[in-house]
Parts: C-alpha cells; sequence; structure tokens
C-alpha cells in the first residue's frame, strides 16, 4: 500500500487552500442518510509488515489467485519494502534521471550517489565505494580484472561456492584475456577448500563469496592470510548484503576488494532485474576502481556541493587509462538502496538480519524433526541445504501445484549433488507458511 506522507499541518494548509475548516467539509455535498457516523471497526494499530499481511488474508478470501510461497533465494531474495521507500524513489525527478553528462548541474543526483557510496562504506567497512555497477556478476568480473591491473599476474583463484553465474560471467569476461581461472573446490563443511592453494604462486587474487551460494558462511580471516602469502588481493563476493547486519564485514577481516548484488537494499526481485552491482575497496586502490566516484566539496563562498570526483571510463579518458568499459551505473537501483538502507539504520538492519537467520534456522530445526538431513553443519544464512530422500521430485511437483516452491534443486549447478535442495527463509516468510512446507513435505 503507498506510504501517505500528509501531517497534520499538511492537511490544515491544503483544507485552508480550498476553503473549509475541517475534513467534514469536504463531504458537506454527500447526503446524511449516506454517510457513515459510527468509528470503522479496524484492528488495533499493526507494523507495515503485519498490516500487509492482514490485507493478503482479506484478498484471499476473495476469488482471486493466490500468490506463491517461494522458499528460493539463492542470489535473489524477497523482503518487506518500506513504502517510504517505494514512495519517495516513484518521484518524476528521480525516475526520469539519467546518469549526469555535465554532472555538477545535477547536484541532487549526486549528492544521492554520495549519500549511497557512504552507506555501502559502512555496511562493508570499506574505505571507498563506487557509484555502482550493473550486477554482483559483472562487480565480480571487474573486480578480478582490478586486481590484474594492480598486481600484474594472470592467474586468479576463485571457489566453486561463489554463485554459478557469477563464475560464469568470470569465464566470459576472462576467457579472451588469456588470464587463468582456478577453481577452489569445497569441503565437507560446505566452505571452502583453501588447502589447494598450496605451492601456488603468480595469484592476482582469491576470491569467496560470503556467505556462499549453499548460505555457510566463510571464516575470511584464513583466506585473508593465504592472500598475504601468495601475494594475492583477497576479495570477497556476496549475494545477500543483509548478512552484514549481522556478520562481521568483510572490511574488518582484511578484503582489499568487497564486491557483490544489491537487489537484497530495497528493490524488488521484478523477475531477475534489474538489479545493482555494489563495490567497494580500500582508499589506496582507488585510482584503479572501475566505474565512478562522486566527492564533497565547497565552492568558493563555503557552501557545501558535490561533483563527480572520478569516472576512469572510455567516454571520460583515454582509452588506454580507462579502468573498464562500463558505461553507466544503476543510479536510480543506488538510489533505492541508500532510501533503504537510510530508512532502517544501523539498529534497524541489524535487527533485520537476525530475524532472517532465527527464521532460516527455526525452519532448519524443523526439517532436522521431519527426519531430514542438513547437509552441511557450519553456521548459516538465510539459506541451507536440505538432503531429500530420492523420491522427493514427485512432491517437489505436487507442493508446485499448491503454490508452494520447496527450494532450488542443485544438480544442475552441483550434479554431485542430486536430491540436495537449497532452502530460503526470509522476514517474509510466516510461521504457519513454514508449517505449511513442513507439513507438504511429510504428506
Amino acid at each position: 500500500m503507498r506510504y501517505l506522507p500528509h501531517t497534520n499541518e499538511d492537511v490544515s494548509a491544503m483544507l485552508k487552500v480550498v476553503g473549509v475548516e475541517s475534513l467534514d467539509g469536504l463531504f458537506s455535498t454527500v447526503p446524511e442518510d449516506c454517510l457513515k457516523r459510527e468509528p470503522l471497526n479496524l484492528p488495533g494499530p499493526l507494523t507495515e509488515w503485519e498490516l500487509n499481511l492482514h490485507m493478503a488474508s482479506l484478498g484471499a478470501t476473495m476469488a482471486t489467485m493466490p500468490e506463491y510461497k517461494c522458499f528460493v533465494g539463492a542470489g535473489s531474495y524477497e523482503h518487506f519494502i518500506p513504502s517510504s521507500v517505494l514512495s519517495l524513489l516513484g518521484r518524476s525527478e528521480f525516475v526520469t534521471a539519467y546518469t549526469p553528462y555535465q554532472p555538477e548541474i545535477s547536484q541532487g543526483t549526486l549528492q544521492g550517489i554520495f549519500e549511497y557510496q557512504t552507506l555501502v562504506c559502512h555496511l562493508l567497512g570499506m574505505e571507498v565505494a563506487n557509484a555502482s555497477l550493473y550486477d554482483g556478476a559483472s562487480a565480480l568480473a571487474e573486480a578480478l580484472l582490478m586486481a590484474i591491473r594492480i598486481t600484474k599476474k594472470t592467474k586468479v583463484a576463485i571457489s566453486a561456492l561463489i554463485h554459478p553465474h557469477y563464475r560464469e560471467v568470470v569465464r566470459t569476461y576472462l576467457r579472451p584475456t588469456g588470464y587463468e581461472v582456478v577453481e577452489l573446490p569445497y569441503s565437507k563443511n560446505g566452505k571452502t577448500d583453501l588447502s589447494v592453494l598450496d605451492g601456488m604462486t603468480e595469484l592476482a587474487a582469491i576470491a569467496v563469496q560470503s556467505p556462499n551460494f549453499f548460505g555457510c558462511i566463510e571464516d575470511l580471516g584464513p583466506v585473508h592470510e593465504r592472500a598475504l602469502e601468495t601475494g594475492a588481493m583477497f576479495i570477497t563476493s556476496f549475494t545477500e548484503a543483509i548478512a552484514y547486519g549481522l556478520l562481521k564485514n568483510p572490511g574488518s577481516c582484511g578484503a582489499d576488494i568487497v564486491c557483490g548484488e544489491g537487489q537484497s537494499l530495497g528493490l524488488p526481485q521484478s523477475f531477475g532485474g534489474p538489479s545493482l552491482g555494489v563495490f567497494a575497496t580500500q582508499m589506496k586502490y582507488v585510482r584503479r576502481m572501475p566505474g565512478r566516484l562522486v566527492g564533497k566539496t565547497v565552492d568558493k563562498t563555503g557552501k557545501r556541493g558535490f561533483v563527480l570526483t572520478l569516472a576512469t571510463r572510455e567516454q571520460h579518458i583515454r582509452r588506454e587509462k580507462a579502468t573498464s568499459n562500463i558505461c553507466t551505473n544503476q543510479g536510480l537501483c543506488a538510489l533505492g538502496a541508500a532510501m533503504y538502507m537510510a530508512s532502517l539504520g544501523k539498529n534497524g538492519i541489524r535487527e533485520l538480519a537476525r530475524l532472517n537467520y532465527d527464521k532460516a534456522e527455526f525452519l532448519k530445526g524443523r526439517l532436522r524433526k521431519a527426519g531430514l538431513e542438513i547437509r552441511f553443519g557450519s553456521p548459516t544464512f538465510n539459506e541451507f541445504v536440505v538432503k531429500f530422500p530420492d523420491s522427493f521430485e514427485p512432491t517437489y511437483n505436487r507442493l508446485l501445484k499448491e503454490r508452494i516452491v520447496a527450494g532450488l534443486p542443485l544438480a544442475p549447478y552441483y550434479p554431485e549433488l542430486i536430491d540436495h535442495y537449497l532452502m530460503c527463509v526470509t522476514e517474509t516468510k510466516t510461521k504457519e507458511d513454514i508449517d505449511s512446507l513442513v507439513r507438504g513435505i511429510q504428506s
């Protein structure tokens, strides 16, 4: 439902303009016998989430098609978005604005980008963030290319637990260049196996994802140590930015570059896009960073202003000096993410992350009681891998007909994980939703 921004003072001012003293005066032409004088029978105060659920339950009593209950994450996550964010983001001056080619004229756009950069740095524990890239996959590929430019080495090691689509984009980026991509396998605990790095030299970067594709939280400290030993840059990728409301941020674990998908930060899933590539690094690497960077300054009168400080793409500087061919930033998506982070605040993001963690653990416990195996014992966030019996496919298809999507089959991405499904729970799932899923699996 729409966010209503009008205060009592706003309403009084508008009534004065139209020449009536009260809201009742607006309806003076309505016949008396058509007016309802007694108060409406409404429930008590509700949170925005509770109100949306209440409205959905009322809608379910009508002849409408119920929506699916989807327990799939895998890089795209269903989160509640405050109505205030959607209302502000829908303003025409934001929706119609394009990347500024005379940037200093567009102070509002530049300030929005600057606020986004600042909030991203706080969330990830980094020193500088750019004005966003296309998506998490292209951000990872650009991070690896940046590491290659800095180290002058031609081999990168990436974890097999980075999102499969991200790894495919990395191969597409690097295949024509002749750079070598080494894939690190995963161990029995669902984390990256670093032992294969023993004796490996000439590495430009080591890249892992945390939480990884299985939902397991990687130990970033040992990865940092391995990167120092090999002289490689340490890159942390992510698909679920909300996790860093609860987890130790990558910057505090020694990451040189942090990149990933920002869809969780206030962007609807929208059948796969548009999304938001988040990219942050340390200040010493700022001139090697792709994309744009907005800075804050003052003019000659001391008035605050915002400027496009860095734009290292081919349209702005000589081709041989360009760090990438990224042609624009996802400006509206970045602005939405900034609005979302500012709306929740540090404490709100922490509480939301805890709620996501707790709900996923609740489902995990229910499935264990139902006799199912949770494949990996490592701590997880939001999602986890479940091993089902060989005969689960008919049950999965039956649940689909009941409009329940019981996870993502992993066999197409990891052939050795036949009958394994990636399950995800966010704050959008109620106890009743989880109970329905478990009952459907058991029946």
